[in-house]
């Protein structure tokens, strides 16, 4: 008995960690993670991350199309969330874990 995912899930969990890898990414994955207010719009992020508006945005864009950001869009604004709480949930455990060995 095989106790391993199957290969597609494989590739997908492999593609997820690439994409959270990314230092850029990370941090405005935290910045949408602040439990004071999760909905934010790209002008808030560029403020949080000190990244320009056009890397912010590209990786915004790398963020939601592999599902893990979800978007709503007011008027000509664009606000972003963590897609759910098992993103919430996979970058805290690595912080935790991170952190474990300082």
């Amino acid at each position: 008995m095989n106790r391993f995912p199957n290969e597609d899930i494989l590739f997908k969990m492999r593609d997820m960690l690439s994409i959270v890898s990314d230092i850029t990414r990370l941090k405005i994955m935290f910045t949408l993670l602040d439990d004071n207010q999760n909905e934010k719009c790209v002008s808030e992020i560029v403020e949080s991350t000190g990244a320009s508006q056009s890397l912010v945005s590209h990786q915004l864009k790398t963020l939601k199309d592999f599902d893990l950001v979800s978007v709503r869009r007011d008027g000509k604004k664009i606000y972003y969330t963590l897609k759910d709480d098992h993103v919430r949930q996979l970058i805290s455990v690595a912080l935790e874990h991170a952190m474990e060995e300082e």
